[in-house]
């Protein structure tokens, strides 16, 4: 590990201008290349205290072992000497969108005497006009065989082509009229150029023109009563407007646009392209990239438009180009857009009306292109092999952890407080396994906090104690046990294999039930150790190999805690911090780092955030409840209607709670003893907590409205 005061540059020696810089390694290979708008600035961040660098810039400094610089005079200079330099060293700390040469496109080879319509991949060339480009190459030939109807443009290879002017005699297709036959002299070279232009015109949006000359054609068919030709030219159109509707108008206003989304998480980021054409969408695409250094969502759009129009020219680049953010400076990429072009670029985020809502489907595109390879990279079973081993490796454990549990706590600003816990086997999530608790502040039989405040780390040991609780009377229930418990295993009473856990309330959702108090006694057949009365799997029956928990070194201590109190020793535990992604271990004073390609990493991370995603819902849920509850909705015997004719005979909650019962009384339908239970139970019921806007800061008075109709909640959901 390099130290990066070693090589940095004397004062002075960085110069204050536009350039580009690349940071090189022991063995002089480059292994970042960045582009700045004053490099002194811009590489003066990198050799500030490495504690307050980002950790994958972090990593990046102390792998090198020199910097050098390029100057240029612009910031467009410096965007194109970057994406050079990119293209040509290959860096490995640069973002680097997968190749996209796998997307098939059509291609008409105008540079040749007689064009040649075909399915193209890879690099493009010279003289060739692509259209797309499109997710299966079958849509192309679908598109083509529809087109050659009206448009009989030569579509086979060289080698037929050769061999048919030799015979003279075409091929099928220039027998059954899809071919014009340039080979055998049915058209001159000229006419079948002019042909593969409208081919192309009619590709590129313009479909208008030779749908009117179609439609003439036949008018002046059928008044001339040349009704086969009529007939032909009617089947035409036809086939024209079956080829359009394969691509569906999504700009009412024929707009030539580009639309840009991307989905990312910590580690990865997908994006995806929509080629909008005359307002159809002619082609679609998408990459999903590492995210190897620390770039945001603008710094992501950069890149992909790099990739985009880096070797594109004319109108290969749109007039408008529809990002969901504006790289930062944009005035340099819009002007490069703009050269590459030759004309003026739009390059904006849509703010209203169609595009903006193309824009959101396009981002939706993203998102299941980012699940989707998650889902390919999970579902294969040699990958979660490797990666199994990998954490087993890494943990040093005894043998690969077949059942890992996550803990996660969620709440709002120490409000609501829950947990959550997700099940994966063999690398794959059980969701029938899942379980959701309400944190209490108990331990055992003693309230040792009120669960207020963000305290993570007694929510973490006491859900912990919790569910391993269960797993224990679940254990001697089962007959596992010949001994009366320990003092190590708290089960609440000497001979209890069955005694309730202090912590379970009516209100803990899909979690274990409360085991019986009735003791075990006799032999237990095995095969009704982990099953119910009706045959079913029993709840916290399963002990994990490895326990994760959503944290750090503390969190990991309060979870190991709360398993050495049970007498648990045969789980592991490991906390996963999401900040830096580092694995902790009791214990340790540092993290286990695993590589970034590491596939048990990547497993740890779903498990984690499965975790938070369960976790978070469930906080949510809980919250939605309580604020639109109402104090009247436990009063006994008092049904919505009622509720609804109290609220709007009083105007709010707080005039009905200073009424007296004879007030209450002139409610219709509403008795004396019952106005007397609703008095009593907005007695004793806490005042709730005052409403606060948060544009202005200023108390909402309790005016009937719902809580849920508050213009702003408090907090943000952790």
């Amino acid at each position: 590990m390099a130290d990066p005061s070693s090589y940095r540059p004397k004062p002075g020696q960085i110069p204050d201008s536009p350039g580009v810089y690349k940071f090189r390694d022991e063995h002089g290979r480059v292994i970042y290349v960045g582009k700045a708008k004053s490099l002194r600035q811009r590489l003066a961040n990198y050799f500030q205290d490495l504690a307050g660098l980002h950790p994958r810039t972090r990593t990046m400094v102390t792998t090198a072992t020199s910097v050098e610089w390029t100057v240029v005079s612009t910031e467009v200079e410096a965007l194109q000497l970057e994406y050079s330099w990119i293209k040509e060293f290959d860096p490995r700390f640069n973002v680097k969108y997968r190749d996209d040469k796998s997307y098939p496109y059509l291609a008409v080879t105008l540079g040749e005497e007689f064009p040649r319509v075909q399915v193209m991949r890879g690099a493009k060339k010279k003289g060739v006009r692509y259209f797309g480009p499109y997710a299966h190459a079958w849509a192309i030939r679908e598109t083509v065989d529809l087109l050659l109807r009206v448009f009989p443009v030569r579509t086979c290879s060289a080698g037929v082509f050769k061999r048919s002017a030799q015979i003279g005699r075409p091929c099928l297709l220039g027998y059954i009229g899809k071919c014009s036959a340039p080979c055998v002299g049915r058209i001159s070279p000229e006419e079948h150029h002019e042909l593969a232009e409208e081919f192309c015109d009619f590709m590129a949006g313009r479909t208008g023109a030779h749908l009117r000359r179609l439609e003439r054609g036949m008018q002046e068919a059928a008044e001339e009563m040349e009704y086969e030709r009529a007939a032909r030219l009617r089947d035409d159109i036809g086939a024209l407007k079956r080829a359009m509707e394969k691509s569906a108008v999504v700009l009412a206003d024929a707009t030539d646009a580009d639309l840009i989304a991307v989905a990312e998480d910590e580690l990865e980021a997908a994006v995806q392209i929509f080629h909008v054409r005359g307002g159809r969408v002619r082609g679609q695409r998408g990459w999903v990239t590492d995210k190897v250094e620390a770039v945001t969502t603008a710094g992501l759009v950069e890149h992909a438009l790099q990739q985009l129009y880096g070797e594109e020219q004319g109108d290969a680049v749109p007039k408008e180009v529809l990002v969901p953010a504006l790289p930062e400076p944009v005035e340099p990429v819009t002007q490069w857009l703009t050269q590459r072009r030759g004309a003026q670029v739009s390059l904006r985020i849509p703010q209203r009306g169609d595009k903006k809502d193309l824009m959101a489907t396009v981002a939706r595109n993203a998102q299941q292109a980012l699940a989707l390879h998650k889902t390919k990279r999970a579902s294969d079973l040699t990958t979660r092999s490797r990666a199994l081993e990998e954490i087993a490796q890494a943990l040093d454990l005894d043998t690969v952890p077949l059942r890992i549990e996550c803990f996660d706590i969620s709440h709002l600003q120490g409000e609501d407080v829950v947990a959550s816990m997700v099940v994966f086997e063999d690398g794959l999530a059980r969701k029938a396994e899942y379980r959701r608790f309400q944190i209490k502040g108990r331990i055992g039989d003693t309230q040792v906090w009120h669960g207020q405040g963000q305290d993570d780390v007694r929510s973490m040991h006491e859900v912990i104690g919790r569910r391993f609780r269960r797993y224990l009377q679940e254990k001697q229930k089962s007959g596992e046990w010949g001994e009366e418990p320990t003092a190590a295993e708290p089960l609440g009473t000497a001979a209890g294999a069955g005694a309730p856990d202090p912590t379970a309330t009516a209100d803990d959702a899909t979690t274990a039930d409360a085991a019986t108090a009735d003791a075990v006694s006799g032999v237990v057949d095995p095969a009704d150790r982990l099953t119910d009365e009706e045959g079913r799997p029993k709840r916290f029956a399963y002990p994990p190999q490895l326990v994760v928990v959503d944290g750090g070194a503390p969190q990991v201590a309060a979870a190991r805690r709360a398993m050495d109190e049970l007498g648990i020793d045969d789980v592991a535990v490991c906390g996963l911090a999401k900040r830096l992604e580092e694995v902790w271990l009791p214990g340790e004073d540092d993290p286990v780092v695993l590589p970034r390609s590491s596939e048990g990493l990547y497993l740890l991370q779903r498990v984690r955030d499965e975790a938070h995603r369960f976790a978070i819902s469930y906080q949510r849920n809980k919250r939605g409840k309580r604020l639109t509850s109402s104090p009247l909705d436990a009063v006994p015997g008092l049904g919505e209607t009622r509720r609804q004719a109290l609220l709007k005979h009083f105007g709010s909650l707080k005039k009905l709670r200073a009424a007296t019962v004879d007030e209450i009384c002139q409610v219709p339908g509403v008795g004396r003893k019952t106005a007397e239970t609703v008095a009593a139970a907005l007695t004793t019921a806490p005042p709730s907590a005052p409403a606060v806007n948060t544009a202005t800061g200023e108390i909402i008075e309790d005016d009937g409205a719902p809580p849920a109709a508050l213009p702003a909640e408090r907090g943000q959901d952790r």
